[in-house]
């Protein structure tokens, strides 16, 4: 069985988790479970951001950590909090394939994200083992208290963590795929292409879709296949349809498309000239 692993083309996927492996953020879920409003906590989360205060993703540790409304949060709170954020269906699907199923190749399928660890492994458990998922860590004191923050998994804390793995798995940093839906992926997204990986965004995120290599929508995990399957193992369309039809799912709709956003206004500084009905500039 070793050997026959050995002659695989090995690869890493390492993913997001909030509102990419699932709908919801980790924060809000928290903000739930302890009754504060949801205004509330945007309204700390913006201010955190406006002032950069700490890296983007580690806001919510930081509140944890220092806010006088979620130092009440214990280990149990954050269990708690896992078993009621909303997963994206099939995440199992998605690992199981991609561990086993795509012929000459294996993905090591890893989770990284900002979000306290406990909350991710709870969401994911039997899922996704805990030893494949990375996040913020805290030291709790014997109540269940959080003391400290051992790290944060947010900005080029992602991008210390891909690169442990490579150098944990002996992996080519060109089999290295990223896939993420936020601001807080940037760091990470732009480190990985630099190191002639693949980067895949979930969201159509202005600051992240132009960075990442490509862009895929969709409310099931299962959707994240499509660009690994034909960018880097090289299947066409009509195969990938056919794998997943023999797995039982049918690809109902797949658009492939290509979106400029503009916004253009006029310039004040600037009269207009008229030219045949159209108005010009001059």
């Amino acid at each position: 069985m070793a050997e026959i692993q050995s002659q695989k083309k090995r690869f890493i996927l390492a993913s997001d988790f909030d509102q990419t492996l699932s709908f919801n953020d980790s924060g809000y879920v928290l903000s739930e479970l302890l009754a504060i409003p949801l205004s509330e906590f945007e309204r700390k989360i913006h201010g955190m951001a406006e002032l950069n205060l700490v890296q983007q993703g580690g806001e919510l540790a930081y509140l944890l950590l220092h806010d006088p409304e979620f130092r009440k949060v214990r280990r149990e709170h954050l269990y708690e909090a896992g078993k009621r954020v909303r997963l994206k269906p099939n995440i199992d699907a998605l690992y199981g394939f991609l561990s086993n199923e795509v012929e000459g190749f294996h993905f090591d399928f890893y989770v990284i994200s900002a979000g306290p660890v406990e909350i991710i492994r709870s969401a994911l458990e039997g899922i996704i083992p805990p030893d494949h998922i990375y996040g913020t860590e805290f030291d709790f004191n014997a109540k269940g208290e959080i003391q400290r923050i051992v790290h944060v998994t947010a900005g080029y804390g992602k991008v210390a963590a891909v690169d442990n793995l490579l150098e944990e798995l002996k992996v080519g940093s060109d089999h290295l795929i990223y896939v993420g839906d936020g601001s807080s992926d940037i760091h990470v997204m732009l480190h990985v292409n630099r190191r002639d990986g693949y980067t895949i965004a979930v969201s159509e995120n202005k600051y992240l879709a132009p960075i990442a290599k490509r862009s895929i929508i969709s409310e099931n995990a299962l959707a994240i296949l499509i660009p690994i399957l034909e960018d880097v193992v090289g299947w066409d369309t009509a195969s990938i349809r056919s794998v997943f039809e023999a797995k039982g799912f049918l690809i109902q709709q797949w658009d492939k498309v290509q979106t400029d956003l503009l916004t253009i206004i006029p310039n004040s500084n600037i009269p207009a000239v008229e030219h045949e009905g159209v108005v010009a500039t001059e």
